[in-house]
């Protein structure tokens, strides 16, 4: 293993992530970054010349639907739900607060 992590860097990232860890999970979480620090080394090594860059394996291009109104203006109905208004005065509700 190439890549060595240190004891300091394991506590920080409990740190970060919030976690107590064991000596044993420290010893654990530091061998397997290391190993994925590795992989990443290996995977720096290939070929990539002549490859295009692609962000989704499918050919996916735009997924998104249009945005397009399809309830319209329903002002009516939506305003059966507010509370009642008296004397042009309005009360909020207890549970609003």
């Amino acid at each position: 293993m190439a890549n060595k992590i240190s004891d300091e860097t394991i506590e920080y990232v409990g740190i970060l992530a919030k976690l107590e860890l064991s000596e044993e999970e420290k010893r654990q979480a530091q061998e397997d970054m290391g190993k994925m620090l590795d992989y990443i080394d290996k995977l720096g090594e290939l070929d990539t010349q002549g490859v295009e860059p692609m962000s989704h394996v499918f050919p996916v291009h735009n997924v998104f639907r249009e945005d397009v109104v399809v309830n319209g203006d329903d002002r009516e109905n939506m305003l059966r739900n507010a509370p009642a208004v008296k004397d042009g005065s309005y009360k909020v509700p207890k549970t609003v607060l």
